[in-house]
């Protein structure tokens, strides 16, 4: 059986990388997705690089920049943080940078999906800017958000690479569940190693069919009311 004390860190990370992601990615795919300005591109290019690094390289420059002579090392020691690296704080920022394109990308195209008519209809009907985007883009963008966030838990939760960089190994605090299985192989627990796979297995594919089913639902809607 799963050590439920692995499955419960991992499931921890995952909803504390998710939420923090769906508040940072908002923001930044509403300005991707409206912005004309020159920077688009360089933004959009850093925002989606972690989906072609390899994640060795990329946790190899955030050990650097989370350690205790890297900028953001020195932050969190002058806010009273001791380390960033081998901590569950540290594992957290990395899978934050590590998953940024995961949630942007779905909440960018169901942005753009909404397209200029129902903006400029809220307009006529005197909506500030702000009250655009909570009554009407906000809700027309919901299956986006929904794709975002069980992508990004999703991939929180088969983390491997990034993880073992900037975390290690230690049980308790930074071994998640793919770690764990990379364990049970190494001492050819292989019973162990199946039941842990085999759940995440399972998960990845359900999390998968719901995705389909919300915008399959969402189409049907969207057709019936043309």
């Amino acid at each position: 059986m799963p050590d439920i004390t692995v499955v419960f860190l991992t499931l921890k990370l995952a909803l504390v990388v998710t939420a923090i992601l769906l508040l940072i990615a908002t923001p930044l795919a509403w300005w991707l997705s409206q912005s004309t300005s020159a920077l688009k591109p360089y933004v959009s290019t850093i925002c989606t690089l972690p989906l072609v690094l390899p994640p060795t390289v990329l946790g190899f420059y955030l050990l650097l920049i989370m350690g205790p002579n890297g900028p953001l090392g020195e932050l969190a020691n002058y806010f009273g943080i001791k380390s960033l690296p081998f901590s569950f704080s540290g594992i957290v920022i990395a899978c934050v940078i590590h998953t940024l394109p995961f949630v942007v990308q779905p909440i960018q195209n169901a942005f753009e999906a909404i397209g200029r008519k129902p903006l400029e209809v809220a307009s006529t009907l005197r909506a500030n800017p702000v009250q655009t985007f909570w009554r009407v883009v906000l809700p027309l963008a919901r299956p986006g958000f929904f794709t975002a966030a069980v992508m990004g838990f999703c991939h929180t939760i088969g983390e491997f690479g990034v993880v073992l960089m900037i975390g290690g190994n230690i049980a308790g605090k930074t071994r998640v569940m793919s770690i764990e299985i990379y364990n049970h192989v190494e001492a050819m627990e292989y019973r162990e190693a199946h039941w842990l796979a085999g759940c995440l297995v399972l998960f990845s594919f359900v999390s998968l069919l719901l995705i389909h089913a919300v915008n399959e639902r969402y189409k049907g809607r969207v057709l019936a009311c043309v």
